[in-house]
């Protein structure tokens, strides 16, 4: 499991419901040409624009996809 994957996932974990929803930004801030996913946050190019707009509740089913995300790149 790559270092990105690994703090993705821990911070998933971590999320709870009584705080704001932290952004998945890690600044490695690369696009995989094959998965079209940002290598730190696994994030589309579409995701990360849209994030500063998405309430709350969106935000945290967008993070389980990025854990869903993270858990598939390290198997």
């Amino acid at each position: 499991m790559t270092p990105a994957a690994e703090l993705l996932l821990e911070t998933a974990r971590e999320l709870r419901a009584d705080r704001a929803v932290p952004s998945p930004c890690i600044s490695i801030c690369r696009m995989d040409a094959d998965t079209e996913l940002c290598e730190g946050c696994f994030r589309t190019l579409d995701e990360i624009a849209a994030w500063g707009m998405m309430p709350d509740g969106q935000r945290r089913v967008l993070w389980q996809e990025l854990a869903r995300r993270a858990r598939a790149d390290a198997a």
